[in-house]
């Protein structure tokens, strides 16, 4: 059985910094493309950083609105997914959350997810 679990959330204040992880168990996350998203209030989700599998050497893709400020990182020895998000803004809050599928490149339809942290920006 899968899981995946995501902590790291909770409030900041805008411009703060958090950084979120996803803990899996039951899937090997070297071998998995994971891929973090937020869902915020009457928004629809999105995808805001993707890290492929190892086989294809763990490339990484943000959309326009987050590059320069998230970063996702692979931990593979705690099989353990890493969101730092940096210069958070005050319309960045909502659930984040991580989800997996056993697949080589980031686009591929996700099989996974996990229940979500919450994060708040406020001042």
């Amino acid at each position: 059985q899968v899981q995946l679990v995501e902590s790291g959330g909770g409030l900041v204040h805008p411009g703060g910094s958090l950084r979120l992880s996803c803990a899996a168990s039951g899937v090997t996350l070297e071998d998995a493309t994971i891929g973090w998203f937020r869902q915020a209030p009457g928004k629809e989700r999105e995808e805001v950083s993707c890290i492929s599998s190892s086989s294809s050497d763990g490339i990484t893709y943000y959309p326009d609105s987050v590059t320069g400020r998230f970063a996702i990182s692979r931990d593979s020895a705690k099989n353990t997914v890493y969101l730092q998000m940096n210069s958070l803004k005050p319309e960045e809050p909502g659930v984040y959350f991580c989800a997996a599928v056993e697949a080589p490149d980031c686009g591929a339809e996700y099989d996974y997810w996990g229940q979500g942290t919450q994060v708040n920006v406020s001042s």
